[in-house]
C-alpha cells in the first residue's frame, strides 16, 4: 500500500494528528468539554460557509479565524454569565450549524463542500503535511507550558483561582489551540465524527488507568494505534478512513470498559 504516495501522506499525517487528539482528549474528557469539542465541529461548518460566501476556493483561513472566535466567545460568555455552560454552548453550537446550512444551501454551493461532513484522509498533500507539522510543535509547546495549570484547573475551578491563575485566559488558550486542531483535521476526518476522537482516548484511558502520567501515555498511545489500524482497515475495506479510525477508537473504548467492570 505504500506505493501509493497518497498512504504515504496519511500515514504521515495520522503520526501527526492522532498523538495531539490523544493528548487534548484528556483534558476534554477532564474538563467536561465533550459537549464544547462538538459545538466546535459545528462553527468549523459556518466557517466553511462564510469562506464560501467570500469566493474563497479554499475556506481554511476563514475556517480557522472563524473556529477560534467561536471557541473564544463561548469561554468568555460562559464564564461571564451564570446561563448554565451547557446552554450557552447549546445556543452557540445550534446557531452556528443553522448559519452555516443557510449559508451553504444558498447558490446550491452545498454539494461542493459536502466532504467535509465526512472528511477525506487520503486526499491530504505534502503542503498540507508541512503545516500539520508546525501545528504540532506549537501545541507542544504551550502544552508544556500550559500542562500544570490545565490540570489544576480540571481538578477545581475555585481551587485554581486560589493558585492565582488566570482561569479565564488558561480556558481560552485551550479553547483556541482546540479550535484550531479542529479546524485544521476537520477536511480529512469529517466534521460528523471529528469530536469522537476528542472524546474517545481519554475516555478509554480513564478507565484502564490510575494516575495523571498513564492517564495521559495511554490516551495518547490509544489515539495513535486506532488512527494506524483504521488507516490499514481502511485501505483493504475501502471505507472512509476518519470513520474507520473512530470505529477502531470506539471498539477499544468498549473493550477497556468491559475490563474496568471486570476489576
Amino acid at each position: 500500500m505504500f506505493e501509493y504516495q497518497f498512504m504515504v501522506n496519511g500515514f504521515i499525517a495520522v503520526l501527526l494528528v492522532t498523538p495531539l487528539f490523544g493528548l487534548l482528549s484528556t483534558m476534554v474528557v477532564s474538563n467536561r468539554m465533550a459537549f464544547f469539542s462538538d459545538s466546535l465541529g459545528h462553527g468549523a461548518f459556518t466557517g466553511i460557509a462564510i469562506g464560501t460566501l467570500l469566493g474563497s476556493h479554499s475556506p481554511m483561513i476563514s475556517l480557522i479565524i472563524f473556529s477560534i472566535i467561536f471557541a473564544l466567545l463561548i469561554t468568555y460568555i460562559k464564564n461571564k454569565t451564570r446561563t448554565g455552560t451547557d446552554t450557552v454552548i447549546g445556543v452557540f453550537s445550534s446557531t452556528a450549524i443553522a448559519l452555516g446550512l443557510m449559508i451553504m444551501s444558498s447558490g446550491g454551493s452545498f454539494n461542493k463542500f459536502s466532504t467535509y461532513l465526512i472528511g477525506d484522509l487520503l486526499s491530504i498533500s505534502k503542503s498540507d503535511l508541512i503545516s500539520l507539522g508546525i501545528l504540532f510543535i506549537i501545541v507542544l509547546i504551550i502544552w508544556i507550558f500550559l500542562f500544570n495549570q490545565l490540570l489544576i484547573l480540571s481538578i477545581n475551578q475555585s481551587f485554581a483561582r486560589s493558585r492565582g491563575i488566570s482561569t479565564i485566559k488558561i480556558e481560552s488558550i485551550f479553547a483556541a489551540v482546540l479550535a484550531i486542531i479542529v479546524a485544521m483535521s476537520i477536511q480529512w476526518v469529517g466534521i460528523l465524527i471529528i469530536n469522537s476522537l476528542l472524546v474517545l482516548p481519554a475516555a478509554s484511558a480513564r478507565n484502564v488507568t490510575n494516575d495523571v502520567k498513564h492517564y495521559h501515555l495511554v490516551s495518547v498511545s490509544i489515539a495513535l494505534v486506532a488512527g494506524l489500524s483504521g488507516l490499514f482497515l481502511a485501505y483493504y475495506l475501502n471505507t472512509a478512513a476518519g470513520a474507520t479510525i473512530v470505529v477502531i477508537a470506539a471498539i477499544i473504548y468498549f473493550l477497556t470498559l468491559l475490563f474496568r467492570r471486570k476489576n
